[in-house]
């Protein structure tokens, strides 16, 4: 009799799956055959015309997204429908669409991960993870605390995408010892999604975090002739990056509330597990070494091109990437390591850049930049800096989020001056939302890696993102209205 059940049950998943794999197709074909759509018109009476193959684009961008949502699919094999998709259709060439699969930001990704799985190797995820757990405790509040608060505190000084590299190990070292096994439960998707957000939240607060600040201080310098320092950034964007890391740890303690109050036992058991270990081991030492240099490169560079006009570093996907091929030549790895790497994780973020580029090079993005912004262009002016942080938040969940920034601060920026409206407010709105992708896995690396823990479905990943995407607006709200202007910076100009 449970047989059957269990067998009615996996037909209707399927029968669900295959339903909404048809309304990706549908949508699809809808939007690729539909009339020629009209022109985008900035504020000063300029035409964006949407080409075939920008309205080709759209229409892979809402397919894709609809198969990601509901993982009709494994997430890697919708990204390879995206690259399908724009070749069958003439979308773009096949050596454009499938070129984006290795563009730098995926083996940036490729790189992280793999110091992610040296540290699980060598036994330095389980000493970190006993270390912390003997320092927070039982209490399963402060173990999320505990790492929420050491993810945000690394974002400081390395890309989130490695931190959450580094991290996801630790969490699993740390909710082996919950006493559930693998299953998923609610600790555990607080445990892991939270990491994703959290990675996100610390990030925005210094130009080391990501790549977004530096991109968007460019363009505001170019547009608006203002040079934004890195301890000027830093100071409007720390109070925002902190607030919204314990408003994660109020909600996640709200949502995803731990089954345990406490793992009794934990703290004794956690001092015992590290005893355990032993001394720390050579490869140990040696991992962590090439980890170090490879951060302090990575964070000297940053630094160096902020303060140094001019000043050139080497891209960090080839610093990254150094540490990949030192741990080979170490000893550290060996060749079956390689089956351990998450491909579908990787392919998931070749298809989003893919997508993301797409969207980019045919002018859609863009259009849709252009007809969402001047919807606004005569409206009250916090309405008008809102609608841009909604925009970039929404874009964010499904293209880089340097792309979003790229796409939509031009536009808001020459809007702005008729509204009364400061540059500053429309940079540093965008660049808190630009972090934060809390809807879909394609938005940020550190949202991908955390679903490799199995504890929570996309659609899951999404439904808990809408909440936490409302409190992020909230705060940006905040921030404009009370908060920014107590701390000088200017809102509106005369």
């Amino acid at each position: 009799m449970s047989v059957e059940i269990e067998m009615e049950k996996t037909a209707s998943f399927n029968w669900v799956k295959t339903a909404w794999l048809f309304v990706g197709i549908g949508l699809f074909t809808l939007v690729y055959f539909s009339p020629v759509w009209p022109d985008a018109i900035d504020p000063l009476g300029k035409h964006f015309a949407l080409s075939k193959a920008g309205k080709g684009a759209i229409a892979v961008f809402l397919m894709a997204g609809t198969w990601w949502v509901f993982e009709v699919v494994p997430i890697g094999v919708t990204s390879l429908a995206i690259g399908v998709m724009q070749t069958l259709f003439f979308i773009r060439p096949a050596q454009v669409a499938f070129k984006d699969f290795m563009d730098p930001s995926v083996m940036f990704i490729f790189g992280s991960i793999v110091i992610g799985l040296v540290f699980t190797k060598t036994g330095l995820t389980k000493r970190l993870a006993y270390k912390m757990l003997s320092i927070v405790g039982e209490k399963t509040s402060m173990i999320y605390l505990g790492c929420f608060g050491v993810t945000a505190a690394l974002t400081l000084i390395m890309a989130h995408t490695a931190v959450a590299a580094t991290i996801y190990p630790l969490l699993v070292a740390i909710y082996s010892l919950y006493g559930e096994g693998n299953k998923p439960t609610k600790f555990g998707k607080g445990l892991f999604i939270g990491m994703a957000y959290v990675a996100g939240a610390g990030s925005i607060v210094t130009l080391l975090g990501a790549a977004r600040g530096a991109v968007a201080i460019g363009f505001f310098k170019d547009i608006m002739g203002k040079d934004i320092g890195f301890f000027e950034l830093s100071y409007y964007m720390a109070p925002v990056g902190f607030l919204m890391t314990a408003a994660l740890w109020v909600y996640f303690m709200i949502v995803l509330k731990p089954e345990k109050k406490t793992i009794p036992g934990l703290k004794k058991r956690a001092k015992n597990l590290y005893i355990e270990l032993g001394s720390i081991t050579r490869k140990e030492i040696v991992a962590a070494s090439i980890v170090g240099l490879c951060i302090l490169a990575l964070a000297t560079f940053a630094i160096l091109k902020a303060f140094i006009p001019g000043f050139v570093a080497p891209h960090k996907t080839a610093v990254i990437l150094i540490s990949t091929i030192l741990f080979f030549i170490t000893g550290i790895l060996d060749i079956d390591d390689l089956e351990e790497i998450p491909w579908n994780i990787i392919l998931l973020f070749a298809g989003a850049m893919s997508i993301g580029f797409c969207l980019w090079d045919t002018g859609a993005a863009e259009w849709m930049a252009i007809n969402w912004l001047t919807i606004f262009k005569e409206s009250h002016w916090f309405v008008f800096v809102m609608s841009i942080a909604f925009f970039v938040m929404m874009m964010t969940n499904f293209i880089m989020n340097v792309a979003a920034i790229a796409i939509s601060l031009p536009v808001a920026l020459v809007i702005a001056p008729y509204l009364g409206v400061s540059g500053e407010a429309i940079l540093f709105s965008s660049l808190v939302v630009a972090g934060m992708p809390f809807l879909l896995l394609v938005g940020a690396a550190p949202n991908a890696i955390a679903y490799d823990s199995k504890q929570f479905t996309t659609g899951e990943f999404f439904l808990y993102g809408v909440p936490a995407s409302i409190i992020l607006l909230v705060i940006v709200g905040f921030s404009v209205l009370v908060l920014w202007p107590m701390m000088g910076m200017p809102i509106t100009v005369g």
